[in-house]
């Protein structure tokens, strides 16, 4: 039976010590908040041990959690720590679309496949894929709070500790390559 509550009535049950509300809690958040992490990072492995490491903090944390913020805000705000974490931890060191102005970021496009090939509903999805995948890690992530996890820019500024303006760049030069290279880069 699913349970209808709200995401911040759930964790504060289970800050109570409902166990039951962490498990709907689980249930309800854990494919799009893995889809996030393994778009971001490209990699199943990789994006299996962060999400692990994500609900072990949320377990560990749960007692101290205060609803200030949608718990989709709470929780991807983990996630941004985690694969800040892991980033900081790995000799390429954190990637530097995270340490410049999105406008300092333009780089071309990957090379485009033939225009009938994207008229195919399923290659204009791999093709979107392969742009993801191209975007700069910090845009990327921008675009997959938005779409994925359905924040607001206000609730991504938080998530990732920045100013507002700073998401709307990012999800505005995200957005623009998207576009360009989804049109073949006109």
């Amino acid at each position: 039976m699913e349970d209808n509550r709200a995401d911040e009535d759930l964790m504060l049950a289970y800050r109570g010590g409902d166990t039951a509300a962490f498990a709907a809690l689980f249930r309800r958040r854990k494919g799009r908040l893995y889809r996030y992490l393994l778009r971001q990072c490209g990699d199943a492995a990789l994006a299996g041990k962060l999400f692990e490491d994500i609900w072990l903090r949320l377990i560990r944390a749960h007692q101290r959690y205060r609803p200030q913020a949608r718990f989709l805000t709470y929780l991807h705000r983990l996630a941004h720590q985690v694969l800040m974490d892991h980033y900081r931890h790995r000799p390429a060191g954190v990637p530097r679309s995270y340490l410049q102005e999105p406008e300092t970021l333009l780089e071309p496009l990957p090379a485009e496949p033939q225009a009938d090939v994207l008229a195919a509903s399923r290659q204009q999805l791999e093709r979107l894929l392969q742009l993801l995948v191209a975007l700069p890690e910090a845009q990327r992530e921008v675009f997959l709070l938005r779409e994925e996890a359905g924040l607001g820019l206000e609730e991504i500024a938080r998530v990732i500790d920045a100013r507002p303006e700073t998401a709307r760049n990012r999800l505005r030069q995200a957005t623009r390559f998207l576009r360009q290279g989804m049109r073949g880069g006109e």
